[in-house]
């Protein structure tokens, strides 16, 4: 029997199960691969929004990420919610070891409930520290204007932030994701790298349920570079994955409900690429 391909998620929690590495995890499983997780936050949140947030030991990322590598290689590594510069730098430091692994990041800034997850000097951090060794980098808009520092208002700058994040932050692929541009029908997202930019379209739904899109999204991406996809072809499944899990959201909570991290597998399937 073959070994499965393997994800590595590094984020926090979500006790409702909506984001952090509990969406991460049923949406490595929802494409087919094995999940593993290590914890940066415990977050006490739900679908009205962020009550605490307890941010563990930078050593017990390390212990996690030792006990890890340890044993076993993941195929691809995504993280979410990095609370300090000190795990940014054990992060780090699994990245230079192993440049080979394809590393997603998700640059978790605010939940959907707009409550902060990272203050500036972690911001700032994160452009020096990890997202030159990004293979792929998925902000949304107010996220590419935190980390660019620019007024993303059109498409013409939309193009300017991801050559920045390409030229200069040294990423090798971003998505930047429209979602936000509510003006438009559709949800349209860029994918800029060092010789290509695509679009990639899906229907806009009329829905309060989206949270955890970007965590689901990013984990689509590290699960399908975990079975030796292009980035191309990531994002293009990752797109299609997350329009389809808020069509059927499953209408959980009172507040910002999760979406359907099993609408594909079953609308779709596995294999339709």
């Amino acid at each position: 029997m073959n070994k499965p391909n393997i994800a590595l998620t590094i984020a926090g929690t979500d006790p409702t199960g909506g984001a952090g590495v509990m969406a991460d995890l049923k949406s490595f499983h929802a494409c087919g691969v094995y999940g593993m997780a290590a914890v940066t936050s415990i977050v006490a949140q739900n679908t009205k929004g962020v009550q605490h947030i307890h941010n563990l030991e930078p050593e017990w990322l390390s212990e996690q990420l030792t006990s890890v590598f340890d044993d076993e290689l993941p195929h691809a590594i995504k993280t979410g919610m990095i609370a300090s510069k000190e795990m940014m730098q054990i992060i780090q430091n699994v990245l230079l070891k192993y440049p080979e692994i394809p590393y997603i990041i998700d640059p978790v800034m605010l939940a959907k409930s707009g409550d902060s997850l990272m203050n500036d000097d972690a911001k700032a951090d994160l452009q020096n520290i990890l997202l030159p060794y990004a293979t792929v980098v998925t902000p949304n808009l107010p996220e590419a204007e935190e980390i660019t520092g620019l007024s993303i208002d059109n498409e013409a700058a939309i193009y300017k932030a991801g050559k920045l994040f390409i030229n200069e932050i040294g990423s090798k692929g971003i998505v930047i994701k429209g979602g936000h541009a509510e003006d438009l029908d559709v949800a349209k997202d860029y994918l800029f790298t060092k010789d290509d930019v695509y679009t990639f379209e899906e229907p806009r739904y009329d829905t309060q349920h989206t949270h955890g899109t970007g965590c689901t999204f990013s984990a689509v991406i590290t699960a399908e570079l975990a079975k030796g996809k292009t980035i191309y072809q990531a994002v293009k499944k990752a797109k299609k994955f997350i329009s389809v899990s808020i069509k059927y959201t499953p209408e959980i909570g009172q507040g910002r409900g999760p979406v359907n991290h099993f609408a594909y597998m079953k609308k779709v399937g596995l294999d339709d690429e």
